[in-house]
């Protein structure tokens, strides 16, 4: 019995505290909201988040770089610093290549990197209508910030949410441990019989499915 209860606890261990594996596609669209894909890891989630604050870096730059006087070129270089995947940007700026265009397919690759979007229209604009560069990536820096600090608002919602599902999905192994403490004998009647391993499977089954859908619906929040 001993042997059953520790593959119990491991088990519901995982259950818990395992993330969600990443790679289940994504889902459709909101309108007027930004694809989010869904079933992220942790270490998946932190580099989207670590990609969109280079995004404002990157925008900063640009905006200090050409109000400075400098090229765009050169401008691109020196935010490809605080960013490498900018280089492919940077070498179409070069080649006289669509720079916004360039801007749009390294948003579409990394999806850390929406905001890239947004970028790129305020580039196109500039460049449509004579307005100056700088005080547009300016105006879409004050944007970008604006939507991380309700990025931010919304994550801590998320995390409180995350947290307090993992610890429903701990209490019925309290109650076991309670039940037990009660004189009653709750393990053996699941690890002893049949239709006790089928509850048991049951149980963890739904448990492991309810925190996976919980995740889900915490990824398909995004900020519009």
């Amino acid at each position: 019995m001993s042997v059953g209860l520790a593959a119990l606890l491991l088990a519901a261990a995982v259950a818990v505290w395992v993330p969600v594996p990443a790679g289940a596609p994504p889902g459709p669209p909101r309108r007027g909201t930004t694809a989010t894909p869904r079933g992220w890891s942790r270490p998946r989630r932190g580099q989207v988040a670590r990609d969109r604050s280079a995004v404002l870096e990157v925008c900063d730059v640009l905006a200090a770089e050409l109000a400075a006087g400098r090229p765009p070129t050169a401008a691109l270089s020196a935010a490809q610093e605080r960013w490498p995947p900018l280089g492919e940007v940077v070498e179409a700026s070069r080649l006289g290549v669509d720079v916004p265009d360039a801007l749009r397919r390294l948003a579409r690759g990394h999806p850390g990197a929406e905001d890239l979007h947004r970028v790129a229209s305020a580039w196109q604009v500039a460049h449509q209508t004579g307005h100056g560069l700088a005080a547009g990536l300016e105006r879409t820096a004050a944007g970008l910030r604006v939507r991380r600090r309700t990025r931010r608002l919304v994550d801590s919602e998320l995390a409180s949410a995350r947290a307090t599902a993992r610890l429903v999905a701990c209490l019925p192994l309290a109650v076991l441990v309670m039940g037990s403490g009660a004189g009653s004998d709750p393990w053996a009647f699941l690890l002893g019989t049949v239709a006790g391993w089928v509850c048991l499977g049951a149980g963890l089954g739904l448990l492991a499915l309810g925190l996976w859908w919980i995740e889900r619906l915490a990824d398909a929040v995004v900020v519009p």
